[in-house]
């Protein structure tokens, strides 16, 4: 199905530096980039003059059309600077989580072939200086400009954003200032040697398994998806977006701040990386019409203290994505936070990144209970794994997409590329979903995560989907771990809303409360148990039994959907984007419970 009710893009032909200049002469003096906590706030006309500095900057560095800029780094105004600056002398911009640590630094800086890093000194305890030094012990006695490593030979400068300047590297405020003497007509020559077509961005999957690929994608799959993007909000110069999301990923350098230029809206960005209270004071003194997140960021905004006593009255749209989103977070979203015309996005990396999307004047329930249709200019089909046949509606199946949107293809994995783009042009997902008879579509699944317990094939997002009606239940999360018997069996994590009490019944023993608290688990904090007094009672209104859950399930689905394995959690190991790490779930339940993988000839 292709939406042809779109006008064509003003920017087709364009690269994104032309789509800037664009926005700058229309709008130069809206505002641009809005930081409340730094006091920054600047015009298009200001970001512009700012964005073409660092780019001469980038050329005195002796970066040249098509090499490789890699960013290392928290939400920071010299993060959107970069971006567009690289983007303006056609050097691709690599952007890298910025939790990762030294092994996986050392995976990306290699495999995207950079020849810059531009990094920011430290943020909480991760010291980012110090890990590069890790991997990369001949910078301290290089001359800057000059680095040669054995582990990197492409890399020749490190910037350092702020902070101090370690041995080896240039300060930001440096390479700003050499770009005042680099001619600018040398800036302009640049330019004129670049076409929508090139790469300009090689983002990372995320690297929920293995290592991640690195997505390439080109001015043009990012303007057109920017752009529509942009109009099923409904966008326009006066819009104020809210970016609480990171930059590093898709959802924030894409969606927030490329689409916020190409609309002429301002980018608000509340903090260097995603803060709750900050956040619901910048919707505030900002007047934010728009706000990104992914499910756990908007229950934090729902839950946190302060929440109530903002005023969020300017907010009217924005995207919720990146997971599946619980039905009620959706409409508590729209009834207590005010964003009536918020949105539910389905898409990718490899998709620059979004696919479908529902559009604000979609009633309620289709908002809160599909994916949306597909963007302007985009084909969606849902296919056969096993025949590769079409399939009709209601009939579930790998979705599908080509177009636009679809990705240069894995920056040095042609093996992969071909994997996931067919001949026919066709981006395969890896995602189940079905089409309903409206054009709309419900994702219903991962096909890496089915688990096949007993022959039977069970899809982890059904199940999650009805714990979501459970009215205690705030997330849940739901994998396959091994089974001698059965070859799998199902787990849940769940997460309860705000005072709910779980109690795992602890087997040959007597129940153990679980109450709300931390734990060795790192960033998967499973509820600490705690054994109750013989006054303590597990049947009032606020507890809930691993056995009651499993009832629950029992009531309503097939036997073997209900999980053997229940653990009451307070947070989920995740990505920075808030993806839910399963593999770390499976992984951390098999320590528990001394499973092992089972190996077959």
């Amino acid at each position: 199905m292709t939406e042809q009710s779109f006008a064509t893009p003003w920017v087709d032909g364009l690269t994104i530096g032309q789509a800037l200049d664009e926005t700058a002469r229309r709008y130069p003096l809206s505002d641009a980039l809005v930081f409340p906590k730094l006091g920054l706030r600047i015009n298009y006309r200001e970001f512009l003059a700012q964005v073409e500095q660092a780019a001469r900057g980038l050329l005195a560095l002796g970066v040249q059309p098509g090499e490789h800029v890699a960013i290392w780094a928290t939400n920071v105004p010299q993060w959107v600077i970069t971006q567009f600056a690289t983007a303006k002398i056609g050097a691709v911009l690599v952007t890298i989580n910025p939790a990762y640590r030294p092994f996986e630094l050392s995976y990306v800086l290699k495999q995207s072939d950079a020849k810059v890093l531009l990094l920011v000194d430290r943020f909480k305890t991760s010291d980012y200086h110090a890990m590069l030094a890790e991997i990369c012990p001949e910078l301290a006695h290089s001359k800057p400009g000059e680095l040669h490593s054995e582990n990197f030979p492409k890399l020749r400068t490190v910037v350092a954003i702020h902070g101090e300047t370690p041995p080896g590297a240039i300060h930001w405020n440096d390479m700003m200032q050499r770009g005042l003497e680099v001619p600018y007509d040398s800036l302009q020559s640049s330019a004129e040697l670049l076409r929508p077509t090139d790469p300009i961005n090689i983002q990372y999957t995320s690297g929920t398994t293995g290592f991640p690929k690195a997505a390439t994608l080109s001015h043009r799959n990012l303007l057109f998806n920017v752009y529509y993007v942009g109009e099923c909000f409904k966008y326009t110069e006066a819009d104020r977006i809210c970016i609480p999301v990171p930059f590093y990923h898709c959802f924030g350098c894409v969606l927030g701040t490329l689409c916020a230029a190409i609309h002429g809206a301002a980018m608000v960005v509340p903090a260097e990386s995603f803060e709750p209270a900050a956040t619901l004071a910048a919707i505030e003194s900002e007047k934010a019409t728009s706000l990104y997140g992914v499910p756990t960021m908007f229950i934090a905004q729902l839950n946190d203290p302060s929440r109530k006593s903002r005023d969020l009255s300017s907010l009217r749209t924005g995207i919720m994505s990146g997971s599946p989103c619980p039905i009620e977070t959706m409409r508590a979203v729209i009834s207590e936070m005010g964003c009536r015309e918020i949105t539910i996005g389905y898409g990718q990396t490899e998709a620059s990144p979004i696919i479908t999307q529902t559009r604000t004047e979609d009633p309620i329930e289709t908002r809160v209970t599909t994916v949306g249709r597909p963007i302007p200019g985009l084909e969606v089909k849902i296919i056969d794994p096993a025949t590769k046949a079409v399939l009709g509606d209601n009939e579930q199946g790998e979705l599908c997409a080509r177009g636009h949107a679809v990705m240069l293809g894995y920056y040095k994995n042609p093996g992969a590329s071909a994997d996931a783009i067919d001949p026919e042009g066709w981006l395969h997902t890896g995602d189940l979903a079905i089409r309903l008879p409206n054009g709309y579509y419900k994702i219903t699944g991962r096909m890496k995560d089915m688990v096949i317990r007993g022959g039977e094939n069970i899809y982890p997002r059904e199940i999650e989907e009805f714990l979501f009606t459970h009215p205690m239940i705030e997330q849940a999360s739901v994998v396959g771990v091994p089974d001698p018997r059965y070859g799998e069996e199902l787990c849940a994590w769940i997460q309860l809303k705000q005072g709910c009490e779980g109690v795992v019944v602890v087997p040959n023993g007597p129940p153990a409360r679980c109450l709300p608290g931390e734990n060795s688990a790192g960033s998967a904090q499973a509820a600490s148990i705690e054994m109750p007094n013989e006054s303590s009672s597990v049947d009032n209104d606020k507890s809930v039994t691993d056995q009651q859950i499993r009832e629950f399930c029992r009531a309503n689905l097939a036997y073997f959907k209900a999980p053997r394995y229940i653990r009451f959690v307070t947070q989920f190991p995740q990505t920075v984007t808030g993806k839910i790490r399963k593999f770390k779930i499976r992984e951390m339940m098999c320590e528990e419970l001394g499973l092992k993988e089972i190996t077959t000839a």
